[in-house]
């Protein structure tokens, strides 16, 4: 017998066709699939960055007042008349020591400071002091000198009844403005403002009964 040969039927052209449609389309699935994962991991880490950047700025880098304080003042010059009345055409001058603290976790910077010193609601002296820069949570003194022209005192007519009393009622006035500046991230323009009440005691060239109140503008 004559062994005829064994004929295996050929795969149909279409099979080879649709397993390589399938294996492309896996393969746009797969890219499709990392593409949104990628885009997920970077919208999250936005949202996420968002978030610390919100949290610090209402926690740590949240901007709090400086404060400004009257930490004394020093008659430096002060003549008088029979001990009682200031001398005319001379004029009185005050070194007032001032100091700025800075509580935030940036750099307080200000320009000139300005104080003005009032006797009964009327100026009788002015001064400024030189800019400068207080560091993180630190705090800047200064001294302001101030003259005082005796020709306004002696021109209002409270002046003998509180040269009698022996004291010499004085307010003032300072305004420190600067900015705030955290890591030149975050940046606020801040003023400061300070009133203060205070008697000057004639014989001992004291200052007596200093009161002070302090305004923030942010």
């Amino acid at each position: 017998m004559v062994e005829r040969d064994q004929v295996w039927p050929l795969a149909p052209s279409g099979s080879l066709r649709s397993d390589q449609d399938e294996a492309s389309v896996y393969a746009k699935n797969v890219r499709k699939q990392r593409f949104v994962k990628c885009c997920g991991c970077v919208t999250a880490l936005m949202l996420i960055q968002g978030v610390v950047i919100v949290i610090l700025a209402f926690t740590v880098f949240r901007v709090k007042d400086p404060v400004i304080k009257m930490n004394g003042v020093t008659i430096t010059r002060l003549e008088l008349i029979n001990g009682t009345i200031p001398k005319p055409g001379v004029n009185m001058s005050l070194i007032a020591d001032v100091s700025v603290k800075n509580p935030n976790v940036g750099s307080f910077k200000y320009s000139n400071t300005t104080t003005t010193l009032y006797y009964h609601g009327s100026v009788v002296g002015e001064a400024r002091g030189p800019p400068g820069k207080s560091r993180a949570r630190r705090t800047m003194r200064m001294n302001i000198s101030v003259d005082i022209i005796t020709d306004t005192l002696l021109s209002n007519p409270n002046l003998n009844a509180d040269m009698n009393m022996g004291l010499l009622p004085l307010s003032s006035y300072s305004r420190v403005p600067g900015r705030v500046n955290m890591l030149n991230i975050f940046k606020k323009h801040v003023t400061v403002k300070m009133n203060c009440t205070m008697a000057v005691n004639i014989s001992t060239k004291a200052i007596q009964e200093q009161k002070c109140k302090r305004h923030v503008n942010l």
